[in-house]
């Protein structure tokens, strides 16, 4: 005789959660190929356990009381067992959610060519950067303004991912903002196109007679320490007499263009050693070729400035390269590697911790936060600001070194 029982919400979810995990161990039963080996070791037994989990999950399947999604459902526990782990850098991407990180690091944008701020406003959307040539540029947006609404949208208490996803479009097509600069209100049409975002830029500024190169690093990709060569060379040859590294705001990349970019600025010797469970110490060097020591230097940093940028800046400051600016850096002291899957799918996965040159692990412990970096010189602009005091700070205190 049975009998049915309903369950309390905080039960259901419990059994919810049950089945969820349940079917991770199912799934990685019976495809331990799937995991790289330090998980498949941790998490997959060996004997009778492969073929009860098959069983299990072929049950499920043939006879729970609906019809289910058996890769959906894979997906679905495979994330909730990296989640479990409570490490916000380790993840597990499906086949869809893959080719979209992977198309993240694609350069071409279709927009009007703005940096935001991401933390929401009450009244819009805070304009942190307008990338030169752009339709924004073209129409007089400028740091510091706000866009409040989009054509009759008012961006007013909207997410930033929201708001920005209304000023997005397909290139060629017209968007129409309302733009507040300070107490006066605009609206502007504008004309949506295909932007590309540089990964290294400069320009060369003239600070009370000193020719400074202001070098701007957005990220860490496939490539970057080649274009940033590439920019300093360019200052050097307008006439630079030093240089100001812009790293606010690179939340990182490929640990090995962090090496690339270090070694453009340091001759020789230790930039960043690693170590890791299943990965031997490794030191890396200065991979030569840097351009003069002599040409003084400033690392401008603030609490965006993480992973392979702390890695450029802590390897600039224990080496006495260069004087850093800004304020305290993210803080992280971990590093990961990716791992595609059979079923197109990877595997992101922290792996081991990253030391500067001093010894110093820049996290709090494994992957908590920690201090970061402290600067040698602290300055902060206000994102309302059109003045970037932060700059002004960096462009006086490497000018003071030119002799």
């Amino acid at each position: 005789m049975y009998s049915r029982r309903t369950h309390s919400p905080r039960v259901a979810a419990l059994l919810a959660v049950g089945l969820l995990v349940l079917v991770v161990g199912i799934w990685l039963g019976g495809h331990p190929s799937w995991l790289p080996s330090p998980l498949r070791s941790a998490l997959v037994d060996d004997g009778s356990s492969d073929q009860v989990a098959n069983d299990v999950l072929n049950l499920l399947a043939q006879d729970y009381y609906r019809p289910i999604n058996r890769t959906q459902l894979v997906n679905q526990g495979l994330a909730a067992a990296v989640a479990s782990l409570d490490d916000p850098y380790s993840h597990y991407f499906d086949p869809t959610d893959y080719k979209a990180f992977e198309n993240e690091t694609n350069p071409h944008l279709s927009g009007i060519g703005i940096d935001v701020d991401p933390t929401p406003k009450p009244n819009g959307l805070l304009v942190v950067d307008v990338f030169p040539g752009t339709p924004a540029a073209r129409a007089g947006i400028a740091r510091g303004d706000v866009i409040n609404a989009v054509g009759s949208t008012s961006l007013a208490g909207l997410s930033t991912d929201a708001a920005s996803a209304l000023i997005k479009g397909r290139a060629g097509t017209r968007v129409r903002l309302t733009v507040l600069t300070g107490t006066h209100r605009r609206t502007l049409s504008l004309v949506r196109a295909d932007i590309t975002v540089p990964v290294a830029s400069s320009t060369l500024v003239n600070f009370h007679g000193v020719k400074i190169g202001h070098l701007v690093l957005t990220s860490f990709t496939d490539g970057s320490g080649a274009e940033l060569r590439a920019q300093v060379e360019n200052m050097l040859h307008a006439g630079a007499q030093a240089l100001v590294l812009d790293l606010r705001e690179n939340g990182g990349g490929l640990l090995n263009e962090a090496v690339n970019v270090a070694s453009i600025f340091i001759p020789d010797g230790t930039i960043v050693s690693t170590d890791g469970r299943s990965l031997q110490r490794q030191v890396y060097t200065a991979k030569g070729d840097a351009i003069p020591t002599s040409i003084p230097m400033v690392v401008l940093v603030d609490r965006g400035t993480a992973s392979s940028a702390e890695i450029v800046t802590g390897a600039l400051q224990d080496r006495g390269r260069a004087t850093v600016v800004g304020t305290h850096t993210y803080g992280k002291g971990v590093f990961q590697e990716i791992q595609p899957l059979p079923n197109g799918g990877a595997l992101d996965m922290t792996v081991g911790e990253y030391f500067t040159p001093n010894g110093h692990n820049l996290g709090g412990g494994g992957v908590r936060e920690g201090a970061g970096i402290t600067p040698n010189v602290y300055a902060v602009t206000n994102p309302r600001s059109r003045v970037d005091t932060a700059l002004v700070v960096a462009e006086r205190t490497v000018a003071a070194k030119v002799r």
